[in-house]
């Protein structure tokens, strides 16, 4: 009697819950209490930045700082005034904190080194040592010692105020009594209601994915399997976005891919959630095994993606080919390429690989941000493993994020393709308020380049010479 007591208590309503989602998906409805939820947590965040802040007051008034601490403020903002005024250039902010201003020394400009910049030793009448001319670097280097503008974009983003998660700050909770209570009540909330529920509604939304995209295969190919496809595909993520209680906005709906080839930076794995929540695309990307290999396999029975083994993964004619044979089929959806080749933690959009960009066509280019005080979706995955990151978003609060999509792109007459990666890449950077940088986001896993290195040798000797 216990044990059916207990399974009507929590097993039935679960049951009801998710049938009743799984309908509202199937056509495309929304109750709107994820949005709701959303606007209750800003106002919870509210009030704990207010408590937060007042608390700080009350500690300067018992230790007496408060002045010093603003005369020094008024006179670090009089030293950057007077630093723009005389160079022009600016201090530039992120999250409240001040950003050091690099020149272009240390940059790498070019893959390989120029042939008019490899000269032979000068002679020893021809050198004219100049102590100044290194300076430059010794500014570079110390600066990058301070805050590195790279191995910074593969940490979790800094938050402007704490969203009362103990892995983005550890001693907030208990700075009064009522965020300490709250905090507690979220832990609950967080732990015991909310991550037993997104596990089962995972675990359901797998399976059900498994399961339509099977009956789905043995469909004809044709129009009538191609609208199926975007219908059973859009319902299945939509389930599967109940389980980290995302909240998706769209802009420029009219920019939306049709076919061709559509890029976008890369935060994580739930990119591809995202996106297919509005849209079916086709991927490309190397076989994986777990949980993602079981989601490559389902997702290949119903529509045709390209999937490659590690070593075929390397040969980029081959790559290359595979793509120009499914862009050239107007019948296959447009597909989804990640042109960063690693995850970046939605800071800043690195350099894009010029692969994809050389197949020609029309390229659509999708920006995603991602709101931070609701959750990291940042995946730092020589760090994390995929349950480990999986388990993260379980117990986040929600993942919020906006979606653009940008007019369509072309290569113009005489553009490189890395010209054009590069031309791609600040547009999707400037729509989503991302650093546009240069450097290869592969520097997560390896060196820099021999070739980089080499350039700033040359760049040194030039500058030593007096040129």
């Amino acid at each position: 009697m216990f044990w059916a007591a207990l399974f009507d208590f929590f097993c039935i309503p679960f049951i009801v819950f998710i049938s009743f989602m799984i309908i509202l998906s199937a056509v495309n409805k929304s109750v709107g209490v994820r949005r709701a939820y959303v606007k209750l947590l800003l106002k919870i965040f509210e009030f704990g930045r207010l408590s937060i802040e007042s608390a700080a007051k009350e500690r300067q008034k018992l230790v007496g700082d408060t002045i010093f601490n603003n005369s020094q403020e008024r006179k670090l903002d009089e030293i950057n005034l007077s630093f723009c005024k005389k160079t022009g250039r600016t201090i530039p902010t992120t999250n409240g904190n001040t950003l050091i201003s690099r020149d272009s020394v240390l940059l790498p400009t070019s893959n390989e080194p120029a042939a008019s910049d490899i000269e032979s030793p000068p002679k020893d009448e021809e050198m004219r040592f100049n102590l100044e001319k290194c300076l430059d670097y010794i500014k570079a280097g110390v600066e990058s010692i301070i805050e590195d503008e790279v191995t910074s974009r593969f940490e979790a983003e800094e938050l402007k105020s704490w969203n009362l998660l103990t892995r983005t700050n550890r001693h907030y909770e208990f700075i009064s009594w009522k965020i300490t209570l709250i905090w507690m009540t979220g832990f609950a909330v967080r732990y015991f209601i909310l991550m037993p529920l997104r596990v089962f509604v995972c675990f359901v939304g797998v399976v059900w994915l498994t399961v339509c995209t099977a009956i789905v295969g043995y469909i004809k190919d044709g129009e009538y399997k191609r609208r199926m496809v975007d219908q059973v595909l859009g319902h299945c993520f939509s389930v599967l976005s109940s389980a980290i209680s995302a909240v998706i906005y769209y802009h420029n709906v009219e920019n939306r891919p049709t076919n061709g080839i559509c890029v976008a930076n890369h935060t994580s794995p739930i990119d591809v959630l995202v996106l297919m929540c509005d849209k079916t695309y086709s991927l490309i990307g190397q076989r994986h095994g777990g949980f993602l290999g079981l989601l490559q396999r389902a997702l290949a029975r119903a529509s045709p993606h390209i999937w490659f083994e590690r070593g075929e993964a390397r040969d980029r004619h081959a790559v290359a080919e595979r793509l120009k044979q499914h862009v050239s089929n107007p019948n296959n959806p447009p597909i989804l390429i990640f042109p960063e080749g690693t995850c970046i933690n939605n800071t800043s959009v690195m350099q894009f690989k010029k692969g994809s960009f050389e197949v020609g066509g029309v390229i659509y280019p999708v920006a995603i941000k991602y709101d931070p005080r609701f959750g990291d979706a940042f995946w730092n995955s020589s760090k994390y493993s995929m349950m480990q990151y999986l388990y993260m978003m379980m117990t986040s609060w929600a993942i919020v994020c906006d979606v653009w999509y940008l007019p369509p792109m072309y290569r113009q007459e005489g553009e490189s393709a890395i010209d054009f990666a590069n031309r791609v890449k600040s547009v999707i950077a400037k729509q989503g308020g991302l650093v546009d940088l240069v450097w290869d986001g592969q520097l997560k896993r390896m060196k820099p380049k021999k070739e980089w290195r080499e350039l700033q040798q040359v760049e040194f000797a030039k500058r030593l010479k007096g040129d």
